[in-house]
């Protein structure tokens, strides 16, 4: 059983940074690909960032330049770096972790989900 605690989000003006992190529970986190989604109002749940469990990175194009991924096994740990925010980014983003890397990109096929974070960025 992995458990996914996401600390982090809030409020923070056009432009600047935010990192959101998660913290995975359970021994084979290192085995998982982790993924970041969002979801706002009026659309649906979109990967914004993805990474296997041997650190290939794959990011939506609205957010390459701007989003970093990060996995680091050894302390049970993702993370996701975003810089110059924009208003479109606010949703709400969750952590998620699946044993197949070919199914990150499915909302449908998580095996297991985080309880979300808001992130807003005002204009």
């Amino acid at each position: 059983q992995v458990h996914l605690v996401e600390p982090g989000g809030g409020l923070v003006q056009a432009g600047g940074p935010l990192t959101l992190s998660c913290a995975p529970s359970g021994p084979f986190f290192s085995c998982y690909a982790m993924g970041w989604f969002r979801l706002a109002p009026g659309t649906e749940r979109e990967l914004v960032a993805s990474v296997t469990s041997g650190g290939s990175v794959k990011l939506v194009d609205s957010v390459k330049g701007r989003f970093t991924i990060s996995r680091h096994n050894g302390e049970n740990t993702l993370t996701l770096q975003m810089s110059s925010l924009k208003p479109e980014d606010t949703a709400v983003y969750y952590c998620a972790a699946v044993r197949s890397p070919r199914a990150v990109s499915n909302p449908a096929l998580i095996d297991y989900w985080g309880h979300g974070t808001q992130v807003t960025v005002s204009s």
